[in-house]
Formats: structure tokens, C-alpha cells, sequence
């Protein structure tokens, strides 16, 4: 299927590893320029000559933190209109109710919710102006199961969920669409993490541990993050322009709602 986003500039946030890489790469397969972030410059540089190498596309790496006003206004002074804009970032840790603080709040509705508006405020008056554009935001799985341990990136991230889904029926009449992509269990460094915290927890090895999270969903095998980036890039065509404001699952069948 030709998605029909060839020579596109797509903005990727949180893309030097992970679900962010895995869209930036399906993107840049599909033909777009593509502006990759991170914090770490070395790790940053390698995903960028990464993609150039596998794909031949156009590459240009931003250091930045998307969390911070400094960071978000040299991520757009790089990419300042872009045709489609992945927001991503890291997810806060999990936790109790009793362990957030102040600061804790403050940090995930910065990272998690602040971030990605910003950046849309920004960018949307001139993809609706052009008569184009595409919004992804990869959110998770515990927007729509939430369990209490993951408080933090529940409550922010369902803050941006509702948020797109009032913009989204403003933008479609000007071919501008928001969308969402709902991880859970995908084979990045995020799960890596979640593995080391359960073999600390129990005492178990690596195989184990990655077992007992696998065991969980029903497809029992964790997610292929190009699985994840080809659904990305769907949702970043021209094809998918009667669809916006929806939640997309890729969860292995984790979600057990009806809607």
C-alpha cells in the first residue's frame, strides 16, 4: 500500500530508541524527512546514522528535552512545519499513591501531558492552514486499564487523550487528524526495565522474569516495536484521513472492554 506520505517532514519525539525509533523508522521506509529527539547526544547521533544507513532517508537528529520550553522551541526551530508530529516520551515509574509527591505530579503532567500540548498548540494552526497533518501520540495501555501502581502516567496521560479527542473534531475538516497509540508489552528498553525491577523484586533471573510478563497477555510474547511503527505510519497517511480521535490497542489482546 503506498501511504502516500513520500517527501513528508515528520517530527518524532523520544525516537533514539524503543517505540519512538521503531516509528521514526516506518516513516522514514515510507519515503518522509524525518526529525529524530533525544537527551543523549552519542545515543542520538547512532539512531540517526541507523536509519540513514537502513533507509537512505534524511535525517536530522535534535538533542532536546520535550519536557522543557527550551527543549520543545529547538526541537520546532529544527522542524518548524511539520506534515506529521509523533509525541512520545518516557512514562513516569510505577509506584503507590502514598510515594507521589508534589514534584513527582508536577514531573509526570510535564512529561506526559504538557510536552505533547505545547507542541500541538504549536504546530496545529499550520497543518490545518496547509490542509494537512497528522498527530500520533503514543500514550499506554493503562489509559483505558488503568491499575494503581501506574498512577502517574494514567492520570496524565488520559488528561492528553481527552484533550486530542476535543481538538480532533475541530482539525478533521481541514484533512488534520489526532490520534492514539496504546502500547503494552512491546520488546524495548522500557519492558528491559520492568524485567530488572521484577528479577530485584523476587529474585528470579532474566528469562524468568521476562516470562512472568509475557505470561500476562494473551498472545503470551511480547510486541515487536516494527509491529508498532507500521501501525504509526498508517495512521500518519493519507489513507487513514477519515479517522481521529480514537484509541488504537496494541496489546496483544491484553484489553479485555468491549469498547
Amino acid at each position: 500500500m503506498d501511504l502516500g506520505i513520500q517527501g513528508k517532514k515528520a517530527l518524532v519525539c523520544a525516537s533514539s530508541q524503543g517505540l519512538g525509533y521503531a516509528c521514526a523508522l516506518a516513516l522514514a521506509q515510507e519515503g518522509c524527512e524525518v526529525f529524530i529527539n533525544g537527551r543523549d547526544l552519542p545515543k542520538l547521533e547512532r539512531a540517526a546514522e541507523a536509519l540513514r544507513r537502513e533507509t537512505g532517508a534524511t535525517v536530522t537528529p535534535v538533542q532536546a528535552d520535550i519536557a522543557t520550553e527550551a527543549g520543545r522551541a529547538a526541537l520546532l526551530a529544527a522542524c518548524p512545519a511539520p506534515d506529521i508530529l509523533v509525541n512520545n516520551n518516557a512514562g513516569p515509574p510505577p509506584g503507590q499513591l502514598a510515594d507521589w509527591d508534589h514534584a513527582a505530579w508536577i514531573g509526570a503532567l510535564e512529561s506526559n501531558l504538557l510536552a505533547a500540548t505545547f507542541l500541538i498548540q504549536a504546530i496545529l494552526p499550520g497543518m490545518r492552514e496547509r490542509r494537512f497533518g497528522r498527530i500520533v501520540n503514543i500514550t499506554s495501555a493503562m489509559v483505558k486499564s488503568p491499575h494503581a501502581a501506574m498512577g502517574l502516567s494514567t492520570a496524565a496521560r488520559a488528561a492528553l487523550t481527552a484533550l486530542c479527542k476535543a481538538l480532533s473534531r475541530e482539525a478533521i475538516v481541514d484533512n488534520v487528524t489526532l490520534n492514539n497509540l496504546l502500547p503494552e508489552r512491546f520488546d524495548t528498553p522500557r519492558q528491559a526495565f520492568m524485567a530488572q525491577r521484577l528479577m530485584q523484586e523476587q529474585g528470579i533471573s532474566l528469562d524468568d522474569a521476562r516470562r512472568q510478563i509475557t505470561d500476562t497477555v494473551p498472545a503470551k510474547r511480547f510486541g515487536d516495536p516494527a509491529e508498532f511503527g507500521a501501525a504509526c505510519a498508517f495512521l500518519c497517511s493519507t489513507r487513514s484521513g477519515f479517522m481521529t480521535g480514537q484509541n488504537l490497542q496494541l496489546d496483544g489482546g491484553a484489553y479485555a472492554g468491549l469498547i
